[in-house]
């Protein structure tokens, strides 16, 4: 086992890995920006070093400024976290080459399943269904059209390095597809320097179903069960329960199987995430593979019992998974809502600033996961969450009552906040039902 991990991200999945390292007697290292310097993150860690100003492109995505604090504190590992280098092989395979353990699958991996077109070769491959396309960068927009018009209107233009709902457009005819691909392009080149797209057929009011697996380096891959992450908002998922309601045991067999299969033709280790796209009539088809942790893992935790950023650390290891799929028995119901600094009334306008008073629900079955305090200023420069809640029952009905009054008792003053928008999703009656799609939100909220 390394010694001393140094944690290459900030907010609350910093805070999150830094208690798992603890808990395995692992030193910690935080990196911090110069706007961070207050950052709960860079206070509880071991050691902290400043790598660089507000910009993400000069701290958190500084990869010689990441490295040079290994060196300096003697880190000899790296947790990437979510977002910003998580997903980068160029970062991972530098962390290699300095001695350093990246906590997170091959560098080959990352490449592999980050572009999406790759990734959907490799499903073919492996027998797992895939949502009919373009069988890998669209190159022309005379093939554009030739792929279309091949697979039916309506069609997604989808950016081949894209994540977090960036680089997708919804077409809907011949005479928009022109303008999409471009506007997507452009999108993707911002967000990920990398303007290549493809087209997939759109699939009608689906369900957003991903399957959590760990993969060890001994060549033993399991899966954890499902998120069900339909509740979204412009590709952006807002809350997330477990399991889901459309579930049945014949289907998670069948999805289970083929997320394994996913992460076993890619050589995967380590935690990973298969997400796919659920119809009314229960095909399914692989979207993408999330080769990091997820923000909504905790609620697989609730469910599974399975620390899953501790497996991370063990795995990175070298370890071996101490279950098999036969240990692994999803038990109640897991529920979170994403608690932003934002303003719903105002098309979800971003609302930094300083919290001047935090009070937050507590109980049985309740988890905050949170960097946030009273008297810290939530800045400009990076994404508006707060806090997640996520809160375990032993039936569904139970969890959405628990989560309706954490939800009430939750106050935050000095920022606006979309607790009350996420106090309306829990008492909406479609949610309710379970009868909600990928779709649903956008419809109710006309965004």
């Amino acid at each position: 086992m390394f010694k001393k991990v140094l944690i290459a991200n900030r907010g609350e999945i910093a805070v999150r890995v830094i208690r798992a390292c603890r808990e395995l007697g692992l030193k910690t290292v935080a990196v911090f920006s110069t706007a961070d310097r207050t950052a709960l993150h860079a206070q509880i860690a071991d050691e902290s070093v400043c790598i660089g100003g507000p910009a993400t492109k000069d701290s958190y995505l500084n990869e010689q400024a990441i490295i040079a604090a290994c060196e300096i504190t003697g880190a000899d590992a790296v947790h990437p976290g979510f977002g910003f280098l998580s997903e980068n092989a160029s970062f991972a395979r530098n962390c290699g080459k300095c001695g350093i353990t990246f906590i997170g699958p091959s560098p080959e991996s990352i490449e592999m399943l980050g572009d999406k077109a790759a990734a959907k070769a490799a499903m073919k491959k492996a027998g797992v269904p895939v949502i009919p396309g373009s069988d890998g960068e669209i190159k022309s927009i005379d093939d554009a059209h030739a792929v279309a018009e091949e697979i039916g209107y309506p069609v997604m233009v989808k950016a081949s390095a894209g994540g977090g709902g960036r680089g997708i457009r919804l077409v809907g005819s011949p005479d928009d597809l022109e303008a999409q691909i471009t506007a997507a392009k452009q999108e993707a080149l911002n967000f990920f320097g990398d303007d290549s797209i493809y087209i997939e057929k759109f699939i009608l009011n689906p369900k957003h179903i991903e399957f959590q697996i760990l993969a060890d380096t001994h060549g033993n891959v399991i899966h954890l069960g499902e998120r069900d992450c339909s509740m979204q908002r412009r590709n952006q998922k807002v809350l997330e329960e477990s399991p889901s309601t459309i579930m049945t045991p014949v289907l998670r067999e069948k999805m289970g199987k083929a997320a394994v299969a996913a992460a076993k033709v890619c050589g995967y280790y380590n935690a990973g995430t298969i997400e796919f796209l659920v119809d009314d009539k229960q095909n399914f088809y692989f979207m993408e593979m999330n080769t990091r942790i997820q923000v909504e893992h905790p609620i697989t935790e609730f469910v599974t019992g399975v620390d899953l950023v501790k497996a991370q650390l063990k795995i990175a290891a070298g370890k071996e998974l101490p279950y098999s799929q036969e240990d692994i028995k999803l038990r109640g119901h897991s529920i979170e809502c994403r608690i932003n600094a934002e303003n719903p009334d105002l098309n979800f306008r971003p609302s930094p600033g300083r919290i001047n008073a935090l009070h937050i629900p507590g109980g049985p079955g309740i988890r905050i996961d949170s960097s946030a305090y009273q008297g810290y200023t939530i800045t400009p420069y990076y994404d508006s969450m707060i806090a997640k809640l996520i809160v375990y029952a032993p039936t569904r009905e139970e969890a959405i009552a628990k989560m309706k009054w954490a939800l009430a008792e939750f106050i935050v003053e000095g920022v606006d906040t979309n607790i009350d928008f996420q106090l309306s999703l829990i008492r909406d009656p479609v949610f309710e039902s379970g009868k909600y799609d990928i779709g649903y939100l956008g419809r109710k909220t006309n965004a």
